[in-house]
């Protein structure tokens, strides 16, 4: 039987708008489903039907309304995401859930480098193990080894969200959460992007990821699960 590391009970969530007046936008409403160790699951649909909320619900940058997000670590007890501390949510984002957003928000006077050294600082690596993965890892998303230590503010679009994707997935983690990681980058950048995914899923993470291109998602999806006005359209095996 396969181990589970991610359980969504009856997620629903809402937002008021004040500034309409206190509306009441729903955008999530009765989504539920596991995911399991090592499985990739592809999350698509139309704009607006609810991508971005559910994975930044699971990431806890949003309180869900109702329902229950259950994480699994290995050697621990369930943690349910929805509810528990926020001491413990930042603990999990440090050493064992990963996050890459769309957009990519450069840190003043930070260096390519430095950037992505942190997480693995974070972990408890030293700085000359951290330095040297993080090098790796900016090579094999080919950014340009003269740039390593140059402001990221100061790069073009695909080189920064590279960048973003490289701080993601430097560090060792179980669960990857990716919110249209490849939306800024063209067809050979999302090529390579999507080739460091597979090296990881080969490692046993798992991850769920928002991607618009079918035959990219095609590529490293055990599963899709299709969104439609804030609730599940279809879920299945590619």
């Amino acid at each position: 039987m396969a181990e589970m590391i991610l359980e969504v009970k009856d997620l629903r969530k809402e937002f008021r708008i004040h500034l309409l007046g206190g509306k009441l936008i729903t955008s999530l409403q009765g989504v539920s489903f596991n995911l399991e160790r090592g499985e990739f699951l592809a999350i698509t649909g139309k704009s607006g039907s609810g991508k971005s909320t559910l994975i930044k619900c699971i990431y806890r940058t949003y309180l869900p309304t109702e329902g229950k997000i259950v994480y699994y670590p290995k050697n621990d007890p369930p943690i349910d995401l929805s509810s528990c501390a926020d001491e413990t949510v930042i603990d999990l984002r440090i050493s064992a859930i990963g996050y890459v957003s769309q957009f990519f928000y450069a840190i003043p006077r930070v260096t390519c480098l430095e950037l992505v050294s942190q997480p693995l600082l974070q972990q408890g690596l030293s700085r000359e193990d951290a330095v040297a993965m993080a090098k790796d890892m900016l090579l094999q998303l080919q950014i340009p080894e003269e740039l390593f230590d140059a402001y990221p503010s100061t790069f073009s679009g695909g080189e920064k969200q590279r960048v973003n994707i490289a701080r993601a997935l430097v560090k060792k983690v179980d669960l990857l959460l990716l919110d249209e990681p490849t939306a800024s980058l063209d067809k050979e950048n999302r090529s390579i992007v999507l080739s460091s995914l597979l090296k990881l899923k080969q490692k046993g993470v798992s991850a769920i990821g928002i991607f618009h291109d079918f035959e990219d998602l095609k590529k490293f999806a055990d599963r899709v699960l299709v969104l439609e006005n804030g609730r599940i359209k279809s879920l299945k095996v590619i």
